[in-house]
């Protein structure tokens, strides 16, 4: 995604270019700097170059020829391998979070069990340090194998899907180490007691998944999948990292509507009919995997995953009835949680501003600050439960009290025989079996106001401090977390007042934060039915969801957005800024701009590709090849370094014929490598006579790409570029006396740091101060 405007220099360095190489100068305006937005993001805890990608069809000689040589078998093999894909994608990531809860599972519940028998034997001492140091080895595992194995598996992941669903491509974000990563680091990370969820890494994991499987194989381990080579572009990897992402929701929910809608709200930025059958057949799948594993393991064979785990269990309320009265409370819980959900973002996002400060030192600064956030999260969780009374056993449980186990509403902790420690029982557990007692309804004695007002302000702050570590850490199930215990403890606080129960009100909690931080509706509503798997519910979520949004987009952004600006991925928005209305695109369009004959010097190519780091480059046509000088096309620099490489050269300007071009070139050579991969002109070794030849790039230049005329406006352009998922947009002069090509507009170009740049009066314009004031509500206008 590099500009495509740089500064010239005045002469070439080497002998072999054309000194009557063309060099045109771009729209005489006065903007002549260079775009200097970024071009880096923040990938885990390093700085990485980040690229666009080509979503655009390429439509050159090679695509009609390839498309022209299809028949009927092999459009069939393209629409199976496309099903057989999504497939092998819900199958797998069904494993993954299968085995990802089962590790889960046992290694949080034996550390629980071992902890609790000494705390039965009053050995609280030893039961602390055997706490603290399970915790601090999980965790120093999560941390050791991120920084030294995948940076980019650190964090939720989901700001990195979203930004490549959105057409940004950062190194190593879907790698197969990036894979390996996630999926240990998640469960040694989560096993620790820190407060971070798997959703987040999941869907990070799905789209790894998918990425990989729609590479077709790699030439680094000798898998050479020909017959994957239908799918080495970035339009199908696209839709299958999009069927990957919503794989990953359902697998950590059991939420296969869920999901896809989730993919469809929050993460794609474009969408059809198509893809919407595609991710709903893949989640479908994975429900159905997921769905015969759980049952598999109900028969005791998989250790302490028996009934933990947070996609295994149905949280009913058969007999839920709400009258108009209770309307108020619930229209309460929904504002406060959007003013609670905005809170928690602006907090979370100065913690990270100061996390990415203390990572960007040192590994040794990164894994220590973990291991401390471990160590006080260790000391705060055990020794809370002391700061609480006692309860004594109800009389009519449902189960076991005090428990005994790992799981449990009663766990005995310090108490006496005949007693519980109700804090101990959310705190002593995975976050899985902490929003089940939550959840579970008829349970409206067994939690104490001054207990549940301990435990929301620990998870509040908790969840925020514990996410910034060099770990893979979601944020979707401490929000859920945080949200129960609040929405519970209004319920204690209403009290008689309401005919809801305090489980309900826990479930109505966790959608009101879940609304005022991701600031998600629908995709949000059918997640807490799939998983309380109680329709009746569907109102009153609805409200809540609505109201907690609607209130907290009056302050900040969701949390995804806020992350992905922190960390600089040029996202483009679905909406333009207002003052992008009063621009046209040549006003942000900056020179000089470079261009290439039809028939073209290589020379001139290696010193333009070698000067510059550009990645598409207008083509024209001039007398004896056109009447006139024409906009022939653009040509990607993938494809001329691929030129380059084959040294299908010519010693004289001469025309290249497609059948000429078809028995020296296939299809396959011009194809997409794996994500992150770019090509490397310093790769490419070339004679002085070489140097002195000539390529014909007719044949491979897209001859139909998309084009404005340089008075669009600015918003237009912007909505054009972000629908159809481009790379780069010509400006055409609307004189045909001049250049027939204005300039390109690339990502960064519409990026308000390049915008403001280029016109900071801007800046101080009323639309400014209103954005800052209301970012959010500037999207209806």
């Amino acid at each position: 995604m590099k500009t495509h405007i740089q500064s010239q220099p005045h002469s070439p360095p080497d002998s072999s270019v054309d000194p009557e190489f063309l060099y045109q100068p771009l729209l005489p305006s006065r903007n002549t700097a260079v775009n200097s937005s970024s071009q880096v993001a923040i990938v885990g805890a390093n700085l990485c170059p980040i690229e666009s990608l080509d979503y655009e069809i390429i439509e050159n000689d090679f695509f009609k020829q390839d498309w022209r040589s299809r028949g009927k078998p092999l459009i069939f093999q393209y629409i199976f391998l496309k099903w057989s894909l999504c497939f092998l994608i819900g199958f797998i990531v069904a494993l993954i979070g299968f085995c990802n809860n089962l590790a889960v599972e046992n290694l949080a519940g034996i550390k629980f069990v071992v902890t609790s028998n000494m705390m039965l034997s009053r050995r609280f001492g030893m039961a602390f340090l055997v706490f603290l140091l399970s915790n601090f080895a999980l965790t120093f595992v999560a941390t050791i194998i991120t920084v030294f194995v995948a940076p980019a598996a650190s964090g939720s992941g989901i700001p990195e899907v979203k930004a490549y669903l959105n057409g940004v491509d950062a190194p190593s974000i879907l790698s197969f180490s990036t894979l390996i990563t996630k999926v240990v680091g998640s469960i040694t990370a989560v096993s620790s007691s820190l407060l971070i969820g798997k959703a987040g890494p999941m869907v990070h994991t799905g789209a790894c998944v998918a990425s990989l499987l729609g590479q077709g194989g790699s030439k680094r381990y000798g898998l050479t999948w020909r017959w994957m080579r239908l799918f080495k572009n970035d339009r199908d990897r696209r839709d299958l990292v999009t069927c990957g992402a919503a794989a990953g929701i359902a697998a950590s929910f059991r939420a296969p509507v869920g999901g896809v809608l989730f993919c469809l709200e929050e993460m794609s930025s474009w969408w059809r009919s198509s893809l919407l059958w595609r991710a709903f057949f893949t989640t479908a799948v994975n429900a159905v995997v997921l769905r015969a594993l759980i049952d598999f393991c109900r028969s005791g064979k998989c250790g302490l995953f028996g009934k933990g785990g947070l996609i295994m269990y149905d949280v009913t309320s058969a007999n839920t009835t709400y009258h108009l009265e209770d309307m108020p409370p619930v229209l309460l819980l929904g504002f406060i949680g959007g003013i609670l959900g905005s809170i928690y973002n602006y907090l979370l996002e100065k913690v990270l501003q100061l996390y990415n400060f203390i990572n960007g030192k040192s590994n040794g600064y990164k894994i220590f600050f973990a291991l401390s956030i471990s160590i006080f999260t260790s000391c705060l969780l055990f020794g809370l439960p002391f700061l609480v009374s006692c309860q004594p056993c109800p009389a009519d449980a449902m189960e076991a009290c005090p428990t005994i186990g790992r799981s449990g509403n009663y766990k005995k902790f310090q108490c006496p025989p005949g007693q519980y420690n109700d804090l101990a029982s959310l705190i002593f557990n995975t976050n899985d079996d902490a929003i089940r007692n939550l959840f579970s309804k008829n349970t409206d004695d067994e939690f104490q106001k001054s207990s549940m007002a301990i435990f929301f302000c620990t998870c509040f702050f908790l969840s925020i401090i514990s996410y910034g570590i060099v770990a893979p850490a979601g944020l979707f199930v401490p929000v859920i977390v945080t949200g129960a215990s609040y929405g519970r403890f209004v319920g204690m606080l209403i009290g008689s007042r309401s005919n809801l129960n305090h489980g309900l009100f826990a479930v109505l909690g966790s959608a009101a934060l879940l609304g005022g931080s991701m600031r998600m509706t629908v995709s949000l509503c059918v997640i807490i039915l799939e998983l309380t798997n109680d329709l009746l519910l569907l109102p009153l979520i609805m409200l809540v969801l609505l109201i907690s949004k609607t209130v907290a987009d009056g302050f900040n952004g969701n949390i995804y957005d806020l992350i992905m600006k922190m960390k600089g991925f040029p996202y483009l928005e679905t909406h333009a800024e207002p003052y992008m209305r009063q621009l046209a695109v040549s006003d942000v369009v900056t020179g000089p701009l470079q261009l290439f004959h039809g028939i073209e010097k290589v020379g001139n190519i290696v010193h333009v590709l070698r000067t510059t780091r550009h990645h598409g480059f207008p083509v024209i046509d001039e007398p004896p090849y056109s009447e006139k000088e024409v906009l022939f096309g653009l040509v990607l620099r993938a494809h001329l370094i691929t030129l380059l490489k084959k040294k299908a050269f010519a010693p004289t300007p001469t025309v290249l014929t497609s059948v000429v071009a078809f028995s020296q070139f296939s299809s396959e050579e011009f194809s997409k490598r794996g994500s992150g991969y770019q090509e490397n002109i310093e790769e490419v070794e070339l004679t002085e006579e070489e140097m002195n030849m000539y390529i014909d790039l007719h044949p491979f230049t897209n001859t139909s790409p998309y084009t404005v005329v340089e008075t669009m406006s600015l918003a237009k352009a912007l909505t054009l570029f972000r629908d159809v998922g481009l790379r780069h947009l010509l400006v055409i002069p609307k004189h045909s006396s001049r250049s027939p090509v204005a300039g390109i507009l690339t990502r960064h170009d519409f990026m308000p740091e390049h915008i403001l740049g280029l016109h900071p009066l801007l800046g101080r314009s009323k639309w400014k101060r209103l954005r800052f004031q209301n970012p959010q509500w500037l999207k209806f206008l």
